[in-house]
Formats: structure tokens, C-alpha cells, sequence
């Protein structure tokens, strides 16, 4: 079996505890060759977690070798840009971590290069691959639901925050921070790719020590899609749900870990016809309102709560790994992070306040 030789830059958050923590246990499919990493306590633990690593302290000491097949660009988010630029330009295929950049023009500008040194950039969203919202998306699909006319997403809770990711200039804020993940599913199920939907916005500061927002409610609309209503909240105290969804024929609500969807069949509904005169009951003419019963069904989906995590980075390095042995094209396209982009930016443009 070929291994696929990677290079992580950073062991933060993302670098170990997402990436590396998966790469140690698929080590038939990839070999963790280098780790970057400014910290020496962090530098000598890498070397014994991914064995026959190399360590740096700075990440040029690797534009010179031809040894590897992928860069992880788990660098802070505002160095994304600059350092995945440094490795397009050298030849390398680079996984540039969430958010990816802070402007379409840049997300362009990387683009063209990747696509003149003939190489792959890949943006890791590996949350469209969670079991939760793969179960979302097979309600939809399977028409139960009927016609989808309202999609709510809430990735909301109650913290507040002091560090560098709720500062503007470090491209930080709930939009950029948490936002691509829900984002990334709002704009796949409006599956409208081809053209950038209304944008309405708002956000505000209520419990964060920076410039950045930590509210943001963002409503997308296009033509013939469902109506997107996405929260990104941390003033949220009773998170209630993370998916509600309008449908002609039932309702979906559910959590990470858990989903209920309700419907009735329209071949089993009583039959009606529109009365325009005022309806009444009985020979009194009592005042009446429009009344019916409907069989309901009701179906639940239970998960693990930490398992879609895990299964949903799998999925995205098994497309990774099919990609570089069968060239078998990513879901996670390049456009469609371009769209988000693009998005998140008219948000800013219409949130000045929040600088």
C-alpha cells in the first residue's frame, strides 16, 4: 500500500489533536515525516508520538525537501495565507486548515498558483462528513419532509473568550472561527454553488475580550432554495438544538447527538378544497377554524457524541488518500470554499460597527 508522506506545521489544537491524532492511528495510508512546531517541549513530544519524524522549529527548513507529499497548514488562522502561498510556489501539495483565508482575492490568488505548479489545495471541512449531518441530509433527500422551505443551524453555547482567535487582525471572530463548519453545511444544503445567495447579517460583541464578534446571525436566501437561518452565539445559555427544519410535510430537530423528524404522507391526508366564505359548525353556525386529522410519523436517529469527530476526519483522509492514489477528485472542492468566503466577507461589509 503506498503511504503518503505529510509534514504538520503546528501541534496546537488542530495540529495534534485533529490531525496528528488521527495520522497515529492510519499509519498503513500516511507517515507524519515532519512536524513544525515553535515550542521545544512540543517539538521533542512530537518526535516520540510520530516515530521517524523529523522536527523543526521553522517551517522553511522543509521548502527544500522533495520528500513529502502534503503540507498540513495547521498554523494560526492569519498565517494561513502567506505560509500556504510560500509552499504552492515551491511545488508542494498543501491541507490548509479552517479558515482558510480571510478574502476571496486571496483564496483566487492561491487558486491560480496551485493550478500553475500543478498541484493539490485542499481546505479541511471535514464537518460535511458527520454522521449528524449525513442524517440530516438523507431526511431531506428521502422526501418525507416534503418541500424544504426553512433550514435554522445554531452552533451556539455560552463562553467567553481572551485569546488571539477573538481578534480581527488574527482573522478571528465566531464567523471565522467556528462559522465554516456550519456555514460549509448551510451553503451544501442550499446546494446553489453556482451563484452567490442574499446575504443578511448582523453580529455583535457580548462577551469577548477583543475586536471580534461573538454573535453573529447570518439569513441566506436564492431563488427556489430553503430560507437559511444560521447562529453562531456564545450568549447562548440553553442551546436547544443544532438543526430545525421546515418542510410541507413535517419538521426535523435535533442535536449532534441526537435528531426526531415528523411527518405525514399527502396520499394519506384528508382531502380539501379552498372556502372562502366564513367557515362555521353545526346548524348554530358556531364560529369554527380549519380543522383535520393527520397520521403522523415519527422517526429518531441516535449517535455517538464524540464519534462524528472522529469518523468525519477519517472520511476526509480517505478522500485525501483516494485523491493521491487514484486521483479521485475531493468533495471538498475549491469553490465551494470560495462561495463561503465570499460570504463571510459581505458579512463583514455590512457589520463596520465590529472593528
Amino acid at each position: 500500500m503506498k503511504q503518503i508522506r505529510v509534514a504538520i506545521l503546528g501541534q496546537g489544537r488542530s495540529g495534534r489533536d485533529i490531525h496528528g491524532l488521527h495520522l497515529k492511528k492510519d499509519t498503513e495510508r500516511f507517515k507524519v515525516a515532519a512536524v513544525v512546531e515553535p515550542f521545544d517541549i512540543r517539538r521533542e513530544r512530537a518526535a516520540k508520538e510520530y516515530p521517524g519524524c523529523d522536527t523543526y522549529s521553522d517551517y522553511r527548513a522543509l521548502l527544500e525537501r522533495r520528500d513529502i507529499d502534503l503540507i498540513i497548514n495547521a498554523t494560526p488562522s492569519y498565517l494561513h495565507f502567506p505560509i500556504t502561498k510560500e509552499f504552492l510556489s515551491a511545488g508542494f501539495n498543501v491541507l490548509t486548515e479552517k479558515p482558510f483565508v480571510p478574502t476571496v482575492a486571496e483564496c483566487d490568488e492561491l487558486t491560480a498558483l496551485a493550478r500553475e505548479k500543478g498541484v493539490h489545495m485542499l481546505v479541511f471541512q471535514q464537518s460535511r462528513f458527520a454522521n449528524y449531518f449525513q442524517k440530516v441530509k438523507e431526511v431531506i433527500a428521502s422526501g418525507v419532509l416534503g418541500r424544504i422551505a426553512h433550514i435554522s443551524i445554531q452552533f451556539n453555547g455560552f463562553a467567553r473568550r481572551w485569546d488571539w482567535q477573538c481578534c480581527l487582525d488574527f482573522n478571528g471572530g465566531n464567523l471565522a472561527n467556528t462559522g465554516p463548519h456550519p456555514l460549509d453545511q448551510a451553503l451544501n444544503l442550499m446546494d446553489n454553488y453556482g451563484e452567490m445567495p442574499n446575504v443578511f447579517c448582523h453580529m455583535d460583541r457580548l462577551n469577548t475580550f477583543g475586536n471580534a464578534e461573538d454573535y453573529c446571525k447570518l439569513i441566506l436566501t436564492a431563488k427556489d432554495r430553503p430560507l437559511v437561518d444560521l447562529e453562531i452565539s456564545s450568549a447562548d445559555a440553553y442551546p436547544l438544538y443544532t438543526y430545525k427544519i421546515h418542510g410541507t410535510n413535517g419538521t426535523l430537530k435535533g442535536t449532534m447527538a441526537h435528531i426526531d423528524w415528523k411527518y405525514f404522507k399527502s396520499e394519506e391526508a384528508p382531502k380539501q378544497v379552498l372556502i372562502r366564505e366564513t367557515l362555521t359548525a353545526g346548524e348554530e353556525k358556531l364560529p369554527a377554524y380549519c380543522s383535520e386529522t393527520l397520521k403522523w410519523y415519527e422517526e429518531s436517529w441516535d449517535g455517538d457524541p464524540q464519534a462524528p469527530f472522529i469518523a468525519a476526519v477519517e472520511e476526509y483522509y480517505t478522500q485525501i488518500y483516494r485523491l493521491f492514489t487514484e486521483n479521485r477528485p475531493h468533495d471538498i472542492r475549491i469553490e465551494q470554499v470560495r462561495q463561503q468566503l465570499a460570504v463571510i466577507e459581505e458579512a463583514h461589509r455590512q457589520n463596520p460597527q465590529i472593528c
